[in-house]
């Protein structure tokens, strides 16, 4: 368990926290809020991420991914659902965002990471299967 730095990038917070306790295979869960947030959306038709960028403050209402191996390097992959004042909700593929007060709960595996290799079905680079 974790506390993330106000002021930190979240998604850069994560896999430095990673780095820090030598995961390359996980899975993790936030709580706590963001000031401002960048999220996308997968569009299946198009094969690519619509990235759109929020200001404001956000409550985590959840936050879950995982960590894995793309091109040797280690990949922080989330998805979040956030709550503005008036609770609303928006969500997506995180791609980045402000840290107010956030809580890290990360958990190691013990077995090789998983590798992300790009899939031409999909247009993702997904974990590649043995």
């Amino acid at each position: 368990m974790v506390g993330l730095q106000h002021g930190s990038d979240i998604i850069k917070a994560i896999g430095e926290a990673a780095a820090a306790l030598s995961i390359d295979a996980g899975f993790f869960s936030v709580i706590g809020a963001l000031s401002s947030v960048e999220l996308a959306y997968y569009d299946q038709k198009e094969k690519a991420y619509r990235q759109r960028s929020f200001e404001g403050a956000f409550e985590i209402a959840s936050c879950t991914g995982n960590i894995s191996l793309r091109d040797g390097q280690r990949f922080v992959h989330a998805h979040i659902a956030l709550a503005d004042e008036n609770h609303n909700l928006i969500g997506g593929h995180l791609l980045g965002g402000r840290v107010f007060a956030a809580e890290l709960h990360i958990t190691g595996l013990e077995e090789e990471p998983p590798v992300r290799e790009y899939d031409p079905v999909t247009g993702l680079f997904l974990w590649r299967m043995s």
